[in-house]
């Protein structure tokens, strides 16, 4: 008897494509495929960023990898990347593109008959599939604020909110399928509605209707926080870490920027979440070299996100993005000085995540374990409810199971652990 066809999805980017990209699998095992990995499909699905140039690069190279991996693979491109360049994907060895509106509909695509048949010819084995612990649950859809740096907007127009009883319905089914965790995701969550149900109710209706163990809310604005909001923290199946957008730490690059909040609205909203979250982590996004950032204004970037002892924070450079304003303004930074003030803001960035680190050692708390770091060594790694990557030594299976840890010392990225129970 013939076996089914492999199908590997590949997801470069934010929450939200893993959220999509998860949908989209769980669509596949629905009509039959196996799901693969990169090494073992007879279909690949690239589910892509255009965030920066350099997202554009990585979809690129992957496209070309596959393609000389196995020349006969069906390769699927989806995403922002393929909003936006379709003919440079296509140019580097796909074989089709998939629109944001058309992506849920990839595999009547892959069904249909204008695309070859495979016979599901590729090696498969069912251990090598992770299991399954988070979950990435799609709520909300576009943005329509258009920062002056941001090509979102242009590639995820349709603006939606999933409704309250789908969002419902698709947690208690993670549950049964054995997830603990779930992570509520969008372009922008803050803005969800559905009627008169906005992220606040929907977060309340989660927690009394599910019973999943942990609900992590992915990024927020800080305009999007009230005391109202916070007081669902309360509740211990709150996943403690506050993703709180920033981008600059500078009032005038913001202004530039388009963001719609100030540095003092900014340090307003993390007092807040400290007094009524005092253990929460909190971390952000920062941009070097947008244009027209001068000395005088990454200093105060810099500052800035030293006296926010952030629990930790991505950095990036500025990246010159098709049709968005700030591709057209005075002042372009060169690429010398944004890799030296990114090279300043990443050790910035390690030396406040260490700090943060080390606040919890001695204390206890529960790591939702992962998987093995290296097959058989036993080191497991996990993360506390708030988003402190833990290590252990354990000749005991850990996977996907909620257990107690003393932290006990810096690792890594990360705290050393010893279980406690």
């Amino acid at each position: 008897m013939q076996s089914s066809p492999v199908i590997a999805f590949h997801t470069l980017g934010c929450k939200l494509n893993q959220a999509e990209s998860e949908m989209l699998a769980s669509k596949a095992v629905e009509a039959g495929y196996r799901i693969g990995g990169r090494n073992n499909a007879d279909i690949h699905v690239i589910n892509t960023c255009t965030v920066t140039h350099i997202a554009d690069r990585k979809s690129r190279h992957l496209v070309r990898m596959l393609r000389k991996q196995n020349p006969d693979t069906l390769i699927i491109v989806t995403g922002c990347y393929a909003e936006r360049g379709s003919r440079e994907l296509l140019r580097a060895g796909a074989d089709f593109t998939v629109d944001n509106e058309g992506k849920m509909q990839i595999m009547e695509l892959v069904n249909s008959a204008a695309l070859p048949r495979f016979e599901g010819t590729t090696e498969y084995n069912d251990a090598e599939q992770e299991a399954r612990i988070r979950s990435f649950l799609k709520i909300q859809d576009g943005c329509n604020d258009y920062c002056s740096y941001c090509i979102v907007p242009l590639v995820r127009t349709k603006i939606y909110s999933v409704p309250a009883a789908e969002v419902i319905d698709t947690v208690n089914r993670r549950v049964s399928d054995g997830y603990k965790e779930v992570v509520l995701t969008g372009t922008k969550i803050g803005t969800y509605r559905d009627g008169d149900i906005d992220l606040y109710r929907l977060v309340q209706q989660i927690l009394a209707d599910t019973e999943i163990e942990r609900l992590h809310l992915s990024s927020l604005q800080p305009q999007e926080i009230s005391e109202e909001m916070l007081t669902l923290w309360q509740n211990p199946r709150m996943y403690r870490h506050f993703h709180l957008a920033l981008q600059s730490g500078s009032e005038a690059v913001l202004k530039r920027m388009k963001r719609r909040y100030s540095l003092t609205d900014y340090t307003e909203v993390v007092s807040l979440i400290r007094r009524a979250v005092p253990d929460a982590s909190i971390t952000t996004d920062i941009m070097v070299g947008f244009p027209g950032e001068d000395d005088a204004e990454f200093e105060e970037s810099y500052r800035f996100c030293r006296d926010m002892e952030f629990a930790d924070f991505h950095v990036f450079t500025y990246s010159s993005r098709p049709g968005i304003a700030a591709s057209t303004m005075d002042g372009q930074v060169t690429n010398i000085i944004k890799k030296e003030r990114s090279n300043r803001m990443l050790d910035l960035a390690r030396e406040s995540s260490g700090k943060f680190r080390e606040r919890f050692l001695g204390q206890s708390r529960m790591v939702l374990w992962e998987n093995e770091e290296s097959k058989g060594k036993g080191l497991y790694s996990g993360l506390t409810d708030n988003y402190i990557r833990v290590f252990t030594q354990s000749e005991q299976v850990l996977t996907n199971n909620l257990l107690p840890v003393r932290l006990v010392g810096l690792w890594e990225n990360g705290l050393m652990g010893e279980l406690t129970w």
